[in-house]
């Protein structure tokens, strides 16, 4: 008897968005996150990619550190959108 095990697929890690604006950069913080930094390096917030099943959006999230939970922000369908939503939030 043989048995056959199945293993999980790794998930793969999304590529950075793009931004149009040189004002901010993003810093990986996991497969599906990244940091998004100022000129200066202050943290805004964080940008997070979701599935959907009309395409990829983008969310924007602040860390709580009492908690240690993400707020949300906003989700939006441009990387740019969400980046700018934490800018000016």
């Amino acid at each position: 008897m043989t048995t056959t095990q199945k293993h999980p697929v790794p998930e793969i890690p999304y590529a950075a968005p793009r931004l149009a604006s040189d004002r901010e950069h993003l810093v990986r913080a996991s497969d599906h996150l990244w940091r998004v930094q100022n000129e200066a390096g202050r943290i805004l917030g964080h940008l997070r990619i979701v599935a959907d099943p009309l395409g990829l959006h983008y969310r924007a999230e602040r860390l709580h550190l009492a908690t240690g939970a993400f707020r949300l922000v906003g989700d939006f369908w441009r990387p740019d959108d969400a980046v700018q939503a934490l800018r000016n939030g």
